[in-house]
């Protein structure tokens, strides 16, 4: 994936990124207690910030430098007027007096599972009746991947220095962080492997000018639907269209017809049975620019053989989702392609399980990418896009609401748009998911969101 302009993307710092950061910092390593005073002179600040009733703090420290940042923010602490005690793995001293928790234990060189005294400590952590605040990272939280190898700290607040970490973006480390401040501790940039995707990507979706037919805007042949699921490739269809593409062609089972016809106004339709589907569909993708495939398609052989025929025998970009990824295999293709799995659908296709995906997010991901030579897009509350070149980039501005059914095949049809207009698929798929996250949170009220109040968004959503 190209890495585009500056303000399209952030940068998510692993361990050895950040080492390389403060090796840059001059003076270095004479110069780590100059980094600590300011490290630790943060967190008191955003615990007196973020905590101002508070007037006791017990600061749980560890041996290295994580632990040297909880100290000196112990000492500001109680130089600013406030009861601040510093405590080790093995104290038995009760947490249950304190008004906030530092955790201060592991840092962003932590790796694997805590040992079991810190384990225990870590358990007293989260059963204290205190917020607490993490330092850098919850401990127990991998920097560089987001895994939770075993016990780690349910933090209220996060304070961290220079950049986010990707432990802090990805789940399931992002699940135990909380608000995340970052605190400026005067180290410079750097180059990073991991991105979050910003609004400003969707800067670089092409819109409809005036020079634009409705065929040059983008057009999208989405191939799905069943009876009992033809919705679902209709709100493929018509996220396509409310994404700014100029012309959709809606291909549905002859059984489906009355019902697309019914619920999606503004695409053609077309109909096509099992026998002679795919001279039907590859002649509907002569007069296209993408494709999208899978939404409510259903499982049977002939629709696998569908699935696979077309995407085989079509050299456009294709988004493959839903019944489209089911018992999938690695495709002789060439053109872009991108696979919007959940964790249980990438877990299929990884011969795994839903619960490995889950705990293993960012290696899931561009495993299957690597597979199967394709854009991977994992679904999630932490979307990851994965590139067969490596590229990942988090896209994170999605809200709890979009997890409902139906959602993901709007998604399907934002990316089938970007694809449409020319975006190369890492791009497609990561800017997709920043329109998807920004109009669900468009829609008012959140409680009860359904994946039809995306489509009146999504315009809304791309204007800015």
């Amino acid at each position: 994936m190209a890495r585009g302009p500056e303000g399209v993307f952030e940068p998510l710092f692993d361990a050895a990124e950040m080492r390389a950061a403060e090796e840059r910092y001059p003076r270095y390593p004479d110069s780590i207690p100059e980094l600590m005073e300011r490290a630790g002179t943060a967190v008191a600040r955003e615990a007196m910030l973020a905590f101002p009733a508070a007037r006791s703090f017990a600061c749980v420290c560890g041996g290295g430098s994580n632990g040297g940042d909880g100290r000196v923010a112990a000492r500001v602490l109680r130089e600013a007027g406030h009861v601040a005690d510093e405590l080790a793995v093995g104290t038995t001293e009760g947490l249950e007096r304190y008004d906030v928790v530092v955790d201060a234990l592991f840092g962003t060189g932590f790796r694997a599972a805590p040992r079991p005294e810190a384990a225990e400590l870590i358990a007293r952590i989260n059963a204290a009746p205190a917020p607490v605040l993490a330092v850098d990272l919850p401990s127990g939280v991998d920097a560089s991947t987001g895994e939770v190898a075993g016990a780690a700290v349910d933090a209220e607040l996060t304070v961290t220095f220079h950049a986010p970490k990707v432990g802090l973006a990805v789940a399931p480390g992002r699940f135990h962080a909380g608000r995340v401040v970052v605190a400026d501790i005067g180290l410079t940039g750097g180059e990073t492997r991991l991105r979050r995707a910003t609004p400003g990507i969707l800067d670089l979706v092409p819109r409809r000018s005036a020079r634009s037919t409705k065929y040059s805007a983008g057009s999208v042949l989405v191939v799905g639907g069943s009876p009992g699921t033809t919705s679902a490739a209709c709100l493929s269809a018509l996220a396509a269209l409310r994404s700014d593409a100029g012309y959709v062609t809606l291909a549905v089972p002859a059984a489906a017809l009355a019902t697309a016809e019914a619920l999606a106004l503004e695409p053609v339709k077309l109909a096509w049975e099992d026998d002679g589907a795919i001279d039907v569909l590859v002649a509907a993708a002569e007069r296209s620019s993408a494709l999208a495939v899978g939404p409510g398609l259903g499982r049977t052989d002939a629709r696998r053989k569908v699935v696979r025929e077309l995407l085989e025998r079509v050299d456009l970009p294709a988004v493959v989702d839903a019944d489209g990824l089911f018992r999938l295999e690695p495709l002789s293709r060439d053109a872009p392609t991108v696979l919007t799995p959940h964790a249980g659908e990438l877990a299929r296709l990884l011969d795994t399980d839903s619960a490995w995906v889950d705990a293993h997010r960012l290696e899931a991901a561009a495993a299957a990418a690597q597979r199967f030579g394709a854009t991977v897009l994992l679904k999630g509350a932490d979307t990851l896009v994965a590139s067969p070149d490596g590229a990942v980039v988090v896209c994170d501005l999605g809200p709890p609401s979009l997890a409902t059914a139906g959602t993901g095949d709007v998604l399907t049809g934002v990316v089938a748009a970007f694809l449409a207009k020319g975006l190369e698929p890492g791009l497609a798929g990561a800017a997709a998911a920043v329109a998807h996250g920004r109009a669900a949170a468009l829609v008012a009220p959140q409680a009860g969101l359904v994946a039809s109040d995306l489509l009146a968004t999504l315009p809304l959503a791309l204007d800015g």
